[in-house]
């Protein structure tokens, strides 16, 4: 990879992490906090800017005010790899992140100037002076972001992650509930695209699921629970478990969400309402949808490649693709 070949951007599958519920331990570890935000690879190329999700989307339109940050800064091209974050008062807020994922240009702009995202990064692919860095170790591509950030604006939106090699440091930011979570990568291997080379460990163990079915709620026309799925190994959307902890006054709205997306078969692979010896009539009364909408659940534990109970839902994800929502998070 070269400045040449910034145009038009290439997209790079963003490496990805496995769920742990430890810390690793040995040597050329390093840790990390897990950011409650948007992944976000950020190339630029003179004035050119270019944001991408994880899921490879483009994400500049939402985040102008990060886009001019970039474009502002000397020198250039770089690739960097890192966190979009954003502020409800003095906490970190998820929900006000995709309050930014909107059709409205005009709304957009006045969003980005009351609440200004913030981009913290940490790791570096590509350097001003054009070194590709994508084959080399971590420790190297840490040391190429810690000189690119001589030249960061002084006004705290663009920082290099925090971080430390101390396995017991960081595992008192999770006992401390510091962190939502811990990443922690190897600092003698390359940057290793679209695999999950890194480990998290999370306070609460989560998953992002596509949704591929719901029932409705018992003798009524709104949604109950939503069925939760993931793609195994030949590509097939398999049925994992539930989730039904849905708030009264969402319930309206998101019925109508479900059923505007009503479409056969939902899930190509395990389907719901298998045998089992909990199984009833209702069992099998599912609606299935088609698989785009992808909601971020916790659990406790995983029987038989699926939730031994039903999960609690934290969040939905617009910034997720659906195809990468896979059974080795549960695994």
């Amino acid at each position: 990879m070269t400045a040449k070949t910034l145009k038009p951007f290439n997209v790079i599958a963003p490496m990805e992490a496995r769920s742990a519920g430890s810390l690793p331990e040995g040597p050329d570890w390093w840790f990390e906090p897990k950011w409650d935000g948007f992944r976000c690879l950020a190339f630029r190329d003179g004035k050119d800017v270019h944001l991408q999700a994880k899921s490879g989307k483009p994400l500049g339109r939402y985040f102008p005010e990060v886009v001019d940050m970039l474009r502002e800064m000397e020198p250039s091209p770089f690739i960097v790899d890192g966190e979009l974050l954003a502020s409800a008062g003095e906490r970190l807020s998820f929900e006000t992140l995709q309050m930014r994922l909107h059709p409205s240009e005009t709304r957009i702009r006045r969003l980005a100037l009351e609440t200004p995202a913030s981009l913290t990064l940490f790791d570096m692919l590509l350097t001003p002076t054009a070194d590709d860095l994508l084959t080399r170790p971590l420790r190297e591509r840490q040391s190429a972001l810690r000189a690119f950030a001589a030249d960061f604006p002084k006004n705290g939106w663009l920082s290099i992650s925090p971080g430390a090699a101390d396995r017991a440091l960081a595992q008192s930011w999770l006992d401390d509930a510091e962190v939502e979570g811990v990443v922690a990568k190897r600092l003698d291997e390359p940057y290793r695209q679209g695999e999950r080379a890194m480990v998290k460990v999370k306070r609460l163990r989560t998953a992002d699921c596509v949704v591929g079915g719901f029932r409705y709620a018992t003798g009524s026309k709104v949604v109950g629970s939503l069925l939760l799925g993931l793609y195994n190994d030949q590509g097939l959307l398999d049925h994992v478990g539930f989730t039904s902890g849905l708030a009264a006054a969402d319930k309206p709205a998101l019925t109508d969400r479900l059923e505007a997306l009503k479409a056969k078969p939902g899930f190509t692979g395990d389907k719901p309402g298998g045998p089992s010896r909990w199984a009833t009539e209702r069992s099998s009364e599912w609606t299935p949808v088609e698989p785009s909408l992808v909601v971020e659940v916790s659990f406790d534990h995983v029987s038989g490649g699926r939730f031994r109970h039903g999960t609690r839902l934290l969040r939905f994800r617009p910034d997720k693709s659906p195809n990468q929502c896979r059974m080795d998070q549960i695994g």
